[in-house]
């Protein structure tokens, strides 16, 4: 279906979303429609954050907001869900459009297996009426669908479409770019060389699947890396974690500009810790690439003065080797927590790979390595 007759059936002016690989054709087709645009599209940091901004749109307008997101967004969503938009408590009515990952009996990463399973029963726990769109789904099902879901918003409830991979199509290509000049995998690179053998954890998406193979290209075991393959914006409270009870040991985390909005009080909680064995690198190219490349907002706020307000003793950006390099080897030789904000672009290789061991095998060796410092 094209993804033009879905925005026409359901018929609402204001989208609010984070993006999904799955729903890209919806993505750039809000992208090359509205941009970034106050009264018709707002990329959030999280998808409780996108369903709050929908409720307040429908506070002050009464009309019907979009809310569009990965499956593995849901959990963001229960709360907000259950305790505001609800029909026992506000009655707040909202579409939710959800890019179904892991579907059962579609190939799919381990971190989307279970959520896959669950993404439906979750909706229909949280009495959200749901319906799945899939390749063959037409027009006609779509309107009579839609027809039924507005006596539903009517009453203050939620309706969802659940959509199947490949569901949507959008003919007009969408190029995400930036200014930026220092390339993802060769910042890992350079990351890679400067820790040794200090353990990582890395964040969602292409920085760990980088990073996994820069370890390969360098004949390097895979044990000093902790691949945070899913949990998108969790990474650098893992670090936390494993910092404050390694006190001796450095630990980086290599974060990601997306993740960083996604759950930023994070920040607030190491800053106040201040776990003096911890380097947290940011590589900001301002946009969710992982997912397609829609922007964040991380190009337009200050990340080195954030992490000064939220107590981190040291807080840096670079742009370009040399300095990133340098910045590196002055917080090893520091017993005090950093913050690196690495200026990125924008684009990975197009034969990138995925980790070829396991979830299990990657926890499994990255604990037993811990256990030897």
């Amino acid at each position: 279906m094209k993804v033009e007759s879905l925005v026409n059936i359901i018929g609402a002016d204001f989208y609010t979303g984070v993006p999904d690989s799955q729903l890209k054709a919806l993505c750039n087709y809000l992208m090359n429609t509205y941009g970034i645009d106050q009264h018709h599209h707002i990329i959030a940091a999280n998808e409780g954050n996108c369903t709050a901004l929908a409720a307040g749109y429908h506070l002050a307008t009464g009309k019907v907001p979009v809310v569009y997101m990965q499956n593995s967004g849901e959990g963001n969503i229960i709360n907000p869900v259950a305790s505001l938009l609800n029909d026992k408590v506000y009655a707040i009515p909202m579409i939710f459009i959800v890019g179904w990952r892991g579907e059962p009996g579609v190939h799919d990463e381990p971190q989307h297996i279970y959520q896959g399973e669950v993404t439906v029963k979750l909706l229909e726990d949280m009495d959200i009426r749901t319906f799945i769109i899939g390749k063959d789904t037409t027009e006609e099902e779509l309107t009579a669908v839609m027809e039924e879901y507005r006596s539903v918003l009517e009453k203050g409830k939620q309706v969802a479409f659940v959509v199947r991979k490949g569901a949507l199509k959008y003919e007009t290509e969408v190029e995400y770019s930036n200014s930026n000049k220092m390339i993802r995998e060769e910042i890992i690179q350079h990351i890679a060389k400067a820790t040794g053998e200090d353990p990582i954890v890395s964040t969602t998406g292409k920085p760990s699947r980088e990073l996994f193979e820069t370890r390969t290209a360098n004949g390097q075991s895979h044990k000093y890396d902790f691949l945070t393959v899913g949990s998108m914006g969790h990474t650098s409270s893992i670090a936390l974690g494993i910092a404050l009870n390694k006190p001796n040991q450095r630990i980086w985390c290599v974060d990601g500009d997306g993740a960083v909005l996604m759950h930023m009080g994070s920040m607030a909680v190491l800053g106040a810790n201040k776990p003096e064995n911890v380097i947290h690198v940011v590589i900001n190219n301002g946009a969710h690439e992982t997912v397609g490349g829609m922007p964040t907002v991380a190009s337009q706020i200050d990340l080195v003065a954030i992490a000064k307000a939220c107590g981190y003793p040291n807080a840096v950006c670079v742009d370009n080797f040399d300095d990133l390099d340098k910045e590196m080897e002055a917080a090893k030789g520091r017993k005090e927590l950093s913050l690196i904000e690495v200026k990125c672009s924008i684009g990975a290789r197009d034969d990138l790979g995925r980790p070829t061991t396991t979830a299990l095998e990657n926890k499994e060796n990255f604990m037993a390595y811990l256990a030897e410092l």
